[in-house]
C-alpha cells in the first residue's frame, strides 16, 4: 500500500471531531478525553502485525517486528493543553503511523520499527512536562517532588496517574523500552513564525534551547506614594522594570535566535498609595549554544546589580530551573535536509525553543532528528493553531523519507 499523506489529514480532523470542541482540543493528559483519543488511534491500528504495550510510564507503543532487534522509533504524543490547537503532538503521532502502515505493507523490515505515543509531553494538569519520555529517557529524578503536585482539583499526580495504571514508583522502569533504539525521528508543528517568514513548508531542527529559568527579588522600601519625593524613593520594581527591557538587548547581542522574557512581576504591598517594597521577577533565557547561554545569565545579572544601585535597592538571584541545550544528531540532520529537500525542494535549519520529547530521547543517547512543518501566524496552543493541508501532506512524505533513509542507516551500522 503506497503512503497516503491525504489521510493523515483526514483523521486528524476526525480527532478533532472526537476529542475538541468550540473552544479547542481537550486531550489533556489522564483524562478520559485523552484516553479516548488513544483508544481511537489503537483501534485504527487493529489491522497491522504489530505488538502492542504501554510501559511503566504510561507510554503505548506499536513495534513493528524486523529481522533485527535495532529499533528505529517514531514518536510523538496524543495529548493537548486545555483548549489546545489540533496539530501539536498528534500529527506526529498519526503520521507517525502512516509511515509504519506503509512500512507494514511492505513486509518485514530490515530493523525493527517502533511508533511511541509519549505520555503527557504537555504537562498541563500538573505542571511537569515530558513525563513519560523523561522516564524512559532515565532522567526522571524528580519523584520526591513529583509526589507533591496537585492538580487545581486536589488531585495528587500519584492519585492520576494511577487510574491510569501507572505507579509513579515504577515508572523509571520504561527505560528498558530504549534498549535497541538505535534512532528516533520526530515530527512537529513549528510552534513558531520562522517558517513562514521564509515562506518554507518544512525545516530541520538542529536542537533543543538550553534553558536557564531564575526569580528575582528586588528589595526596596515601602513609602507613602502621596508624599514621597522621587529622588528619595528606593521603588523595587524601577529595577525590575529596568531588566525587563535590558534583557531585549541581552538576546539581541546573543543572536542565533537567543530569547529572554520577563514573565512576571508579583509587587508587594501591591497597592496604588504605595511604592513598591519587593517585586518578584521571573526570567527564562533560552539558547542553542551552551556558552552563549551562560553569557546571557552572566550579563543579566550584571545588569541587574547596576540597577539596583543607579535605584538604592538590593537584587537576589534563585535559581528555579536549568536544562542544557540539545543537539540532535548530524547524520540524521544531514538525512533529515534531503528528505526534505526531496518533497518540497528547499530546506531549512532552525532551532527549537521550545522543549519536545526528542530531547528527553536524545538525552538518553539515542541518535535523534526532529522535522518542522509551518504554523500559520506561528500560533500554537491556541485552537488557532493551524497548517495549510498541502504543507501537512508534504511533511507525512518527508516523515517517510527521513524513516526510510534512516532504516537503511541502522541497517548497515
Amino acid at each position: 500500500m503506497a503512503l497516503d499523506p491525504s489521510r493523515v489529514v483526514s483523521r486528524l480532523r476526525e480527532l478533532r471531531s472526537l476529542t475538541g470542541d468550540e473552544k479547542g482540543e481537550q486531550r489533556v493528559a489522564w483524562t478520559e478525553t485523552w484516553a479516548k483519543g488513544r483508544d481511537w488511534l489503537a483501534a485504527s491500528l487493529t489491522d497491522l502485525p504489530l505488538d502492542v504495550e504501554r510501559d511503566q510510564a504510561g507510554n503505548d507503543w506499536y513495534t513493528l517486528r524486523g529481522t533485527s532487534e535495532r529499533a528505529v522509533l517514531i514518536g510523538g504524543h496524543m495529548d493537548s493543553v486545555p483548549n489546545g490547537g489540533w496539530l501539536d503532538g498528534c500529527l506526529n503521532v498519526l503520521a507517525g503511523a502512516e509511515v509504519l502502515r506503509r512500512i507494514a505493507e511492505e513486509g518485514t523490515p530490515s530493523v525493527t520499527v517502533r511508533l511511541v505515543d509519549w505520555a503527557d509531553e504537555e504537562g498541563a494538569r500538573f505542571g511537569r512536562s515530558l513525563f513519560g519520555s523523561s522516564a524512559a529517557a532515565g532522567s526522571m529524578v524528580d519523584q520526591d517532588d513529583l509526589r507533591k503536585l496537585v492538580d487545581r482539583d486536589g488531585v495528587t499526580l500519584p492519585d492520576a496517574v494511577g487510574a491510569y495504571g501507572v505507579d509513579l514508583d515504577r515508572a523509571v522502569d520504561a527505560h528498558s523500552q530504549l534498549e535497541h533504539a538505535a534512532a528516533y525521528l520526530e515530527l512537529h508543528i513549528e510552534q513558531g513564525p520562522v517558517l513562514e517568514s521564509l515562506d518554507l513548508p518544512l525545516g530541520v531542527v538542529l536542537g533543543t534551547f538550553g534553558v536557564e529559568r531564575w526569580r528575582i527579588t528586588w528589595t526596596g522600601q515601602a513609602a507613602h506614594a502621596g508624599s514621597t519625593p522621587m529622588d528619595r524613593r528606593r521603588d523595587a520594581l524601577a529595577g525590575a522594570a529596568k531588566l525587563a527591557l535590558a534583557i531585549r538587548d541581552v538576546a539581541r547581542e546573543a543572536g542565533d535566535g537567543a530569547v529572554c522574557t520577563s514573565g512576571g512581576v508579583v509587587c508587594r504591598p501591591g497597592i496604588v498609595t504605595s511604592v513598591v517594597e519587593t517585586a518578584e521577577q521571573l526570567l527564562d533565557q533560552r539558547h542553542l549554544d551552551p556558552g552563549k547561554l551562560a553569557s546571557m545569565l552572566s550579563r543579566a545579572q550584571e545588569l541587574s546589580r547596576g540597577f539596583a544601585e543607579e535605584e538604592q535597592v538590593d537584587v537576589d538571584w534563585e535559581k528555579i530551573w536549568s536544562i542544557e541545550p540539545i543537539l540532535f544528531d548530524e547524520t540524521l540532520i544531514g538525512y533529515a535536509d534531503d528528505a526534505i529537500r526531496e518533497v518540497a525542494g528547499t530546506s531549512h535549519r532552525l532551532p527549537s525553543g521550545p522543549l519536545h520529547d526528542a530531547a528527553e530521547v536524545s538525552r538518553a543517547g539515542v541518535p535523534t532528528v526532529m522535522l518542522f512543518v509551518q504554523s500559520l501566524r506561528g500560533l500554537s496552543h491556541t485552537k488557532l493553531e493551524d497548517t495549510k493541508p498541502e504543507h501537512l501532506e508534504l511533511s507525512v512524505a518527508a516523515l517517510d523519507r527521513l524513516a526510510t533513509k534512516t532504516i537503511d542507516w541502522v541497517a548497515t551500522r
